[in-house]
Order: C-alpha cells, then structure tokens, then sequence
C-alpha cells in the first residue's frame, strides 16, 4: 500500500497572507503556492533546483506595480521576488527562494508594429517564435537567434542579453532593444531609451527615484569610463552583469539606461514591455554543410569560412550527429547531410550566406564553392564533402536538428548525463581552436563524455560534459572544472560565460571584474535594490548588504534524486531522465508536443512539469518506507486493499485531507496520453507511461470515478452493443440518455455503432481460418493479408475495415480478418495495469501462435498498433514475443499501386491531416500516402497539425470538454475551415470522429477515398 503524503514543503504564513493581500487589492492575475505549482517553477535548464515560496502570474504591467507597491509595505518587506519567463536558462537565473513573476502565461501581447521606423513593441512574455511569425508577413524579423527560441520569451532574452547563429552579423538582444519599461521593487514605473547626455543629465538632476538612479549609473560609468574599457573584452559576446561600456555611446554624447537593465538578470527590476529593432527578412539563402575528418579540422577552418564574408557559421561535432541520427529528427535530413563514400565524417560546418538579392550571394557562394572543391581535391583543411541547399524549408530542417542537438546531448545512456554548466564559453574565434584543445585535455584527464557544438563565427562553443550529480565526487568535479574552465577562458582572452548569462557561476564576477569595478557594480544594485529583494545573489549583492552571492555549490536537483532508491529509478526512468530542456513548452500550436500545455498554460500540465512532480512523488514515497517496487508487482498481480480501507481513504479526500498524490493525479488527469512526448522530446520523456503507474498506485488507494470503469471496459461491451446497434444506437443518442450518461457517468457525446456491423460486411472467405492458412505453402501464406482488428473502427467505423479490404484485393492479395482480440490500450491509458497485463498476454499469445503464418499482421489504428509495440514490452518484457503488427501504410508502402487502375479519377488536391501518435511515431508515414496517391495519379498535400482534442476517450470526458474543443480550434479548425469537406482525409479514428462533432461531416480515411475510386 502506498502512503498518504501530508507533509510538503508548506509556503510561510507571511507569502500566503502576501498573495491573498493583493488579489484583494485588485491583481487580476493568478496566485498560487500549492507545492505542485512552485516545484514545477523549481527548475530551469540547468542542474540546480530551488523551490519558490509562491508564484505570482500577472496580467498586465499594473499587476506587477501592484504586487510591488504591497510589497514594500510592512508585514511583506522580507519578501524576494525572482522574474520569470520560459525558464530556458541553463544557469538558474530565473530560480529564487522567493515568490516568482511568471510573465509567460499571460503578458503575451504584440502591442504595436512601425514598418516605416523598422520597431515592434511587445510584452516580455512573449515567446521569440511567436513574435517571429507575427513578423513575417511583414518581412521583417526579431534577429537575435536561439535554440530555444520556440519556448524562450523576449523578457528572458532581454535579462541575458541572448544571442545564437548569426550575432557576427546580427548582434544580441541589447543591439536590437530600442525602449524599455521596468518596474522596481518600490512599484515605481521606469522607462527608458537611448536620449542625449544633456537630457539624461536633466534627468539625473531630479529628486525622484528615477532620477537618481540616472545619477549613480552616469556617475560610475564616467568616473570609471578608462577602467571599464580596459576591463571588458573586446568580444562579440556581452559577459552579462551591468553593462556599464554601452550605457554611453562612443562618443559620449547619448546614454540609455536600457543597456544597463539588459543583460542585468533581473536583478534591477521586472521588465514588463519592450520597444525592439525590427530586421528585414533576406529573401536570398544558401546553406553549405561542410565535412570534415576531424572536429579540430572544422574548428580550424572556421576562420577562414568568416572570411569568405558567410551570414553565419555553425559546427557540430560527430557525438552530436550521431545522436541526431537515432532521433525522429534525422528523416527530415538524411538527405541533405549524407555520408562521404570511405570517409568518415567526425564534423560539420554549417555556413550560411544571406542577401536581399540574388547577385549579392552568388559569387560569395561560388567563390567558396570553389575553395571546398580544391580542398576536397587536394585533401587540404580536412575537408571530405559538402552539400549545398538554397531551398528556405530544407535549411530550416537542418537548423531544427541543430537547435534539438541541445536536448538530444541529454539522451545518452547511464547515470552520467551531459550538463550545462561550463557550456558557453566565449573566446576571440582565432583562439577557439587553441582553446578547444587544452578544454578536451581537461575533459579527458578526468576520462569525462561530452559533446561540442556551437558558433565558431563567434568565438563560442557548447561543451556538456556528462556527469552524475547523485556521486558526490561528480558533484566535487563539476566544481573543479568549473574553476578550470574559469582560467581557461582568462587565458584566451575570453569568458566563461559568454551567451548563456552568469546565474549560479555569479561567484566569479568578483575575480572577473576586480575589487574596484565589482564594487562599482555593487553600488548600482545598491540604488535599484537596496535590501536585495529581486533575483537575490545574482550578479551582485548590494554594497551594504552581508548576503552571499549563489554558488556551483549550491542545490541541485540531484540533492532531492538521490534520496531514490537505484531500482525505483530504474523502474521509473521515463521520468527521471527529464533535463529540463523544456521542449515540450513548444509555442508552436501545429506541433503535437504538449497539447494539455498548449491549451492550459500550466507548466505542471506538461511532460517536463509531469515528470518532476512524479520524481517529488516518488522521494516522499520512500521517505515513507514504501517499498514501490513490491507494491506495484502486488497491484499488477491483482492483490489491492480492502474496499473498506479504500472507502475510509477516499471519505478522507471528500473531507479535504491533503495528499501530495492528489495533486500529482490533478496533473496526470489533464493528459491525453497522446504519446507526443515519447518520440518528439528529446530525452524520450514518456508521460503515458509513468502516468499509467501512477494511476495504478492512486487508485489503489482511493476509489475510481465510474466513467474509468467504462472506459477501461469498452473491448468487452463494444462487441456485444455491435451486434444489436440498431437498437442501441438510437436509444444512446436520445436526449435523455445522453443526459443521464453525461451526469452519472460523465461521458459525452458517445459515438454511433456501425450499421451494419461489420461480420454483415465481410465476405464468408474473408474470415479467419487458422486451418487453411497453415495447409498453405510460405509462398501462398505471403498472398495473404491478416488483418488486425481493433474496438473503434471494427465496431464504430466498420465501413473503413471494409474499404481495407477492398484496396487489397485491389492489389491482388488476399485479406483475412482476424477474429476481435482486445488489445487493452484503454486499460493502460486508464492505469487498470493488472487487467492490461491479462489482457495484453492473452492477445500476444493468439498473435504469436500466428508468427509462423507468412502473412504480414496489419492494424488500422494507430494508436492501439503503437501500444503493441510500446506498452506491451512494458507490461510483459520478454513474454511478450516477436509477433509484429504493421499499420496500414507500412504495409501499403511495400505495394505496388501503378498497376492499381482507377474507375474514376480525380482532379481534387485533397490533404491529409495525420493522428498525432503517429506523427510523432512515424514521421514518414504522410509522404507514404503522398506516393501512394501520386502513383494513383492523385494530388495530396500535408500539412503540419497540433492536437485534434480528441485523443481517444479524452475529448468524450465531460471534464474535458472546455479544452477539448480550445485544442480544435486552435490547430485543426482554421485549416478544417479553409478547405472543402470532400477534399479533407485524416487517419486517425479520433480525428475524424472529432471533427465530425464540431463540423457535422466527417473526414475520409485515405484508404476509403481509395476504395471509392476503384
């Protein structure tokens, strides 16, 4: 049995009075300091972990003032505040002990647009991708670049003054900041901008908050102005802290106070909005990916190729592309990086050239071209090969792969995993290689992994080298090479940090800067932050003040992992291998990952938030003394509690007992089980999974809702309703019925059983005889197609099994229906793991007894295929056989259909809208229709789709309905809207049942448009 968790890190008594003061007052946003929430906040991208006291979430500009006005009252003036945007940092910037200003569910508007002065005004929590799009159509976009650009926001890009690919010609975010409007700790309201230096000194003139802060920061950087100059490197990259050189331009004769807040970590104030330099889209690309033979050889090279005048340059290592090759990522670009005949490819350039016209590229390109090929030819530089693209969507392709490297670094095997800690180093590019081979000796003298990737065109590299932070001599080691790596880049005339911000490595800006300028820097957090309330121990502390700055040595996340026991993280390691690298927070809404995210803004309702709180659910568990392994082979083999000892546990709940557990269900309860995560995050985060377990181990303990019965029991009542449908059917769609499933059950919207059924439909010599398959030969079994049912098209669309069968004999096999075997998903989805166990035994046993039958075995729904090939080596590990079960365009793709004659053509370019699962599972799976229908002679499109909403029994839930219908009108409804319903296909079954609830029709399989021109 598990244990109730009562205890939990409780927020103070002051925070809770705190939050419930200034709703009171009129914040409009959300407040929160339930444990869930502030341990989802708890983490960032790096290996720290700091939980909040509270979260705030403002609305507008006017909440932040607010909440900082209260603040500065008395009981609350102890209170620290830490801003927050994506949470991308791979430093801990954005973590604090205090309550954190999350800006990213809410202060995501696109306020104003100036083509004719080039500038864009927006809120901080703006995502980097979404300002991007709204820019495009105007053909200008926000230029500083980022691998994380789908999930950072401008607020978090403007605290550490981010940059990416390209800052050689683009620059950093402070080179694009026009304006910004910041909030400090006393609520007062601060705007700044580039102004003359008499203005500024007018300003500074005033007895006003503002104005002297203007006096202090134009004090320190003119009386300092010499040593500053000759303390900051002359580097393309900004060391984050307080940009005192670009306070004042070069002539002295303008200041802007903006460049001090940018870049400052948010240790000055909130930025609530900013006025941002807006770039014009260069319609002209070429991208060249340049091989080597040696990693040091593209290092090397790299000088010469920001020679040749080259937009950007960008390498990968060969443990970087190898990673890539193993990932779903890789379809999208084999082609365009392939191998070199007899060579091996141990590195990679990628060097981009961009111009507004086609002449200003040309030679550029030619002229390199013409390099390469005397370097190829000669075997000079270590160059092996190169590939030139100029399409836009095959360069973004690579550039995906580049950016999801990041994550992929995270998805190596074993305890030691690569970390970010020392992985922005920054030094003049013509010392990057130098540099690089005194790095890989540190490294390899402590016989260290690691994988290297980065901007040589900058002078930056990422190195993540692979640790275990549960070994406390690991832990002493990532200290030691932080040191070195310190002196490292001291002696190559560079920096440590050198685009990823300072965070937890602040404890070096003493060394860094010398006693004189620090002290200096220390005054100005002095005049912003006096008593060291906002983003404490960042950067600086405030002269007078006796607080510590943040260390390397500080809280890890490894300090909570490693009081879990070896073999429950090994049993749960689909949630404890989670980095943090946030992917899953994806703003693009045509993504699949993670659709309860996208439609709820709720960082503890994704696959990064899920596993975290799992992993805390796990700790208390065993701080407990819960053996879970044991207890959960007792509930798979059926042994459960009492019903009695569940009634008292579930009164206890109604009563409002906390349990930590209920909280952790609260989050699993809002996924789809889409599968997503499994195959488009990085580190293979696999919620269904762990979420299946937990549900195990929850409902153990406390009773089930009714409607989990039903669904968990739909293969062994859909047969029997099938066989009386017209019965059925029109007494489960009365309003009465419908109304009493709705509020007893709490299931809606329940579909219609086909009529007829499909043994009507199916020729008699269609059916399944085991004898007669087996009296064949192997070369007669081969003509035979065994056709694997399942509960939703057998008994709710027979007419596509039907269609199915149809296409098949159309290509001169023979099919066979194989008998109804429940296959379980809905049992594992639900977490009824027992049940599942029996169920997925009993059909693995009839698909194996199968297995020596030449036929190929092929499913016509994903996501129940997909549970054959997943959950039940899960469940049954090696019980469960070598049977394999094929989708439908596995199977097809095999085919030949220019042979297949059409009885009618069609001129209609339809397009296919894909199941999620199967996106994400089997990214090829749409370009196999495409051939298919090409070779047919018709015209299909694709088209990148998010979530329907639907995902299996999700979208029927009541509960779920609000979000069910927000995730189809976010990403299929626009593209359902604009095209005609005959032209629209979709695979999967919840799609089309999906849009026929909200659109009246419903969409085609491709296999029924297929059957229907025969």
């Amino acid at each position: 049995m598990i244990a109730t968790i009562s205890q939990q890190q409780v927020a103070s008594e002051l925070v809770a009075n705190y939050l419930e003061t200034i709703v009171k007052q009129g914040f409009s946003g959300d407040t929160d300091a339930s444990y869930s929430t502030r341990l989802s906040l708890s983490t960032d991208n790096s290996v720290y972990q700091q939980v909040p006291q509270g979260v705030i979430f403002p609305k507008t500009a006017k909440d932040i003032q607010l909440a900082m006005q209260i603040a500065s009252r008395d009981p609350f003036l102890s209170l620290t505040f830490g801003p927050r945007g994506g949470g991308t940092g791979t430093n801990g910037q954005s973590l604090t002990p205090g309550i954190v200003v999350d800006l990213s569910r809410y202060m995501r508007e696109i306020l104003e647009i100036n083509v004719e002065e080039n500038w864009v005004r927006v809120q901080t929590g703006v995502i980097k991708d979404q300002l991007n799009d709204f820019l495009r159509p105007y053909g200008f976009f926000f230029a500083p670049d980022l691998s994380t650009s789908n999930r950072a926001t401008i607020g978090g890009m403007i605290n550490t003054d981010a940059s990416g690919q390209g800052s050689l010609v683009y620059g950093k975010t402070s080179d694009h900041v026009l304006g910004l409007t910041t909030y400090l700790i006393d609520g007062t309201e601060m705007s700044t901008s580039p102004m003359p230096i008499e203005k500024a000194q007018l300003v500074a003139e005033q007895n006003s908050t503002v104005g002297k802060l203007y006096k202090t920061v134009m004090d320190i950087g003119l009386n300092n102005r010499d040593a500053i100059l000759q303390k900051f490197p002359r580097l393309n990259r900004f060391l984050t802290g307080y940009d005192l050189e670009h306070i004042f331009s070069d002539d002295l004769q303008t200041f802007d106070m903006s460049r001090l807040i940018t870049g400052s970590e948010g240790s000055l104030g909130i930025v609530t909005e900013a006025k941002l330099n807006i770039t014009p889209i260069a319609e002209f690309k070429t991208l060249i990916n340049i091989k080597y033979d040696s990693f040091d050889s593209a290092l090397r090279h790299s000088p010469f190729l920001v020679a040749a005048n080259a937009t950007s340059v960008e390498t990968v290592d060969s443990k970087v592309l190898n990673l890539a090759r193993e990932d779903i990522i890789w379809h999208s670009v084999s082609d365009l990086i392939t191998d070199v005949d007899n060579k091996d490819m141990q590195g990679l350039n990628m060097v981009e050239f961009n111009a507004v016209s086609p002449d200003d590229i040309k030679e550029k390109v030619d002229t390199l071209c013409r390099l390469l090929d005397d370097c190829v030819k000669n075997e000079t530089h270590g160059v092996i090969g190169y590939q030139l693209t100029n399409d836009k969507a095959d360069i973004l392709k690579i550039y995906a792969m580049r950016k999801k490297s990041v994550g992929l670094l995270g998805n190596v095997k074993g305890s030691q995993k690569p970390l970010a800690f020392a992985e922005d180093t920054a030094v003049p590019p013509e010392n990057l290689a130098d540099f690089i081979v005194e790095f890989r000796q540190l490294l390899d003298s402590h016989h260290l992994q690691y994988g290297m990737f980065g901007h040589v065109d900058a002078g930056v590299l990422h190195v993540r080298p692979a640790l275990d932070m549960c070994d406390p001599e690991q832990e002493k080691l990532l200290r030691h090479i932080s040191d070195e790596v310190v002196k490292l880049t001291a002696k190559y005339g560079g920096l440590m940090w050198g685009e990823h911000g300072k965070g937890y490595r602040s404890e070096y800006g003493p060394e860094f800067f010398g006693e004189h300028l620090f002290t200096q820097l220390r005054k100005i957090k002095s005049a912003f932050d006096p008593d060291n309330r906002i983003n404490p121990g960042k950067i600086c502390t405030p002269l007078e003040s006796k607080d510590s700055l943040v260390s390397v040595d500080d809280q890890k996340r490894a300090w909570f992992d490693k009081e879990i026991s070896i073999d429950v993280k090994t049993e749960f390691n689909n949630a404890m291998t989670c980095n943090g690298n946030g992917l899953c927070f994806n703003y693009d809404q045509n993504s699949p990952m993670c659709p309860s995210y996208k439609v709820t803004g709720d960082r503890r309702y994704s696959p990064k938030g899920r596993a975290g709180l799992m992993r805390e659910w796990l700790r208390l568990q065993e701080s407990e003394n819960i053996d879970l392994i044991h207890v959960e082979k007792e509930l798979i083999n059926g042994e459960v509690i009492t019903w009695w000892e569940r009634f008292q546990h579930s009164r206890n709940k109604k009563k409002g007992v906390y349990d930590f557990s209920h909280e952790v269900k609260e989050s699993m309860d809002e996924c789809l089980a889409c599968k997503a995560c499994t195959t488009a995050c990085p580190i293979k985060v696999d919620v269904p999974t762990f979420r299946s377990q937990f549900l195990n181990f929850y409902h153990s303990y406390y009773a089930r809702p009714l409607k989990d019965y039903l669904v968990a029991g739909i293969e062994q009542t859909a047969p029997v309703m099938a066989k009386f449908a017209k019965v059925v059917n029109p007494i489960v769609n009365t309003k009465l019925v419908s109304s009493l499933i709705k509020n007893t059950i709490g299931y809606v919207d329940t579909p219609t059983l086909s009529v007829p059924q499909l043994s009507k439909r199916v020729n008699k010599n269609d059916m399944f005889n085991f004898e007669l398959l087996k009296s064949l030969t192997s070369d007669e079994q081969a003509e035979y197609v065994l056709i694997v049912q399942d509960p939703f098209t057998s008994f709710y669309e027979a007419e596509l099994v039907e269609s199915f069968i149809k296409v098949i004999k159309a290509l001169g096999k023979k099919p066979i229906l194989l008998p109804f075997k429940p296959n379980g998903k809905a049992q594992h989805v639900k977490g009824f793991l027992n049940e599942f166990k029996i169920t997925a035994k009993n059909s693995a046993e009839f698909l194996n007894s199968l297995s020596e039958i030449n036929s190929p075995l092929v499913g016509l729904d994903a996501s129940l295929v997909m549970c054959y090939r997943d959950e039940y080596v899960s469940i049954l590990k090696e019980t469960r056989g070598d049977f394999k079960v094929e989708l439908a365009h596995e199977w097809l793709q095999t085919q030949n259909f220019k042979n297949v004659s059409l009885s009618a053509k069609s001129a209609v370019p339809f397009k296919l809208l894909s199941h999620c699962t199967e996106t994400t599972a089997m990214p090829n799976a749409s370009k196999v229709w495409q051939n298919i229908f090409s070779d047919l002679g018709l015209s299909l499109s694709t088209t990148s789709t998010g979530c329907c909403g639907m995902a299996g029994t999700y979208g029927h839930e009541k509960q779920n309905q609000e979000n069910s219908r927000a995730l189809y009108e976010m990403s299929w409804k626009p593209l359902i809207e604009n095209s005609e319903p005959e032209t629209i296909l979709a695979t999967g079954f919840s799609c089309r049942s999906q849009v026929k609830r909200y659109e009246k029709y419903k969409p085609k399989h491709p296999l029924q448009l297929i059957a229907e021109l025969l």
